[in-house]
């Protein structure tokens, strides 16, 4: 099982250590961590976990990301992309699932994209989002907001789960892995 990350690249400390939580309680299921990369933030906060714990760990970035300090360095595998679009395919395809960590919008982008990508039929890989102290909140206001307007089929509530703990969250996508 490889899951694709997504999160926050800046180092707010508020949230490192949930990172890191969720790494450990991948390496600790044998899972594999797909991401973009970065050696920082919530990125490379899940990479040191998942690395204490031996796990596999596979970066994704583009080429201009290649600058001392940036990358994470302990990678099992590291592939270079010519650009983030591709950087974004190539995880996708090597990921079993997803899960959105606390990030910015680079962070919101990826989460909106395999989201939508779910919701067209394009993939059935599941879907979660790891918050921390209701950072996430505003992000289901808004789906709800677009729900309501007539934007979104309610039916995409139901494409992904929110969850405060790695492992509750990290069962979410196992029984999805199942289905």
């Amino acid at each position: 099982m490889r899951l694709c990350v997504f999160g926050g690249a800046s180092d707010v400390a508020e949230y490192l250590e949930l990172g890191e939580a969720l790494g450990r309680a991948m390496a600790r299921r044998g899972w594999g961590l797909v991401f973009g990369g970065g050696g920082h933030g919530l990125m490379g906060a899940a990479a040191r976990g998942v690395q204490a714990g031996g796990g596999e760990i596979i970066g994704v970035a583009p080429r201009f990301f290649q600058r001392p300090g940036v990358l994470f360095d302990g990678c099992t595998e590291f592939i270079f992309t010519e650009t983030m679009a591709q950087r974004k395919t190539r995880m996708e395809e090597l990921a079993d699932a997803f899960l959105a960590l606390p990030g910015g919008v680079g962070t919101l982008e990826e989460f909106f994209e395999v989201l939508t990508l779910r919701q067209l039929g394009r993939h059935e890989k599941p879907i979660a989002v790891l918050d921390r102290a209701g950072y996430y909140r505003p992000l289901e206001d808004l789906v709800e907001h677009s729900v309501r307007a007539g934007f979104t089929p309610a039916s995409t509530r139901a494409l992904y789960g929110v969850f405060a703990d790695p492992e509750e969250c990290l069962r979410y996508l196992e029984e999805g892995l199942s289905l």
